[in-house]
């Protein structure tokens, strides 16, 4: 199967909504900038994602994985790694649908709840590894987090995007 993959124009609309992202959801867990250097993880668009990373209804997956440090001394230590791997198709057949949303704008949304995600699986507010009810309640609650972070943003069609999304389940957290 042939998916949409973002282009070269769109890289940078994903690097600047990261960073705004990890702004807005570090200042709403009053991170300093050096403490999301404790939290572990990259991002993937659909060019570099494998067959299982690629959903047809999510507009990103978070996949977790381990990657081993190494240190100045002998020692090494092995510590989990998150994949936010973005659902390039998806993403753009949503944006292709509906002409109210902005790419900039839903792309924040985007990483904003996978970064919340990754901030309570740090912390141990909740483990990767939930499924059924357990997982349900972790998105509408992580839903209701990305809410309060975003919900006084200034980007175009945000306020648009966190009325839309309100009551569909459009992350999977593959496990």
């Amino acid at each position: 199967m042939t998916y949409s993959a973002f282009e070269d124009r769109d890289i940078k609309y994903i690097s600047d909504a990261l960073d705004i992202a990890e702004d807005k959801t570090g200042n709403y867990y009053k991170f300093s900038f050096g403490q999301w250097k404790r939290y572990h993880y990259d991002v993937k668009t659909l060019i570099s994602l494998s067959k299982n990373e690629i959903s047809d209804c999510a507009f990103a997956m978070l996949n977790k994985g381990s990657r081993t440090i190494k240190g100045y001394e002998p020692i090494t230590e092995k510590r989990d790694f998150y994949f936010i791997c973005l659902q390039d198709h998806r993403i753009l057949e949503a944006l292709a649908r509906d002409k109210d949303l902005s790419l900039p704008s839903l792309l924040v949304y985007v990483f904003t709840h996978e970064l919340v995600h990754i901030v309570r699986f740090c912390n141990f507010f909740q483990r990767f590894e939930i499924k059924g009810k357990g997982k349900e309640d972790e998105e509408r609650l992580v839903y209701n987090i990305t809410h309060e972070i975003l919900k006084d943003s200034t980007l175009p069609r945000m306020g648009y995007i966190l009325e839309s999304y309100k009551n569909h389940r459009l992350f999977e957290l593959n496990a």
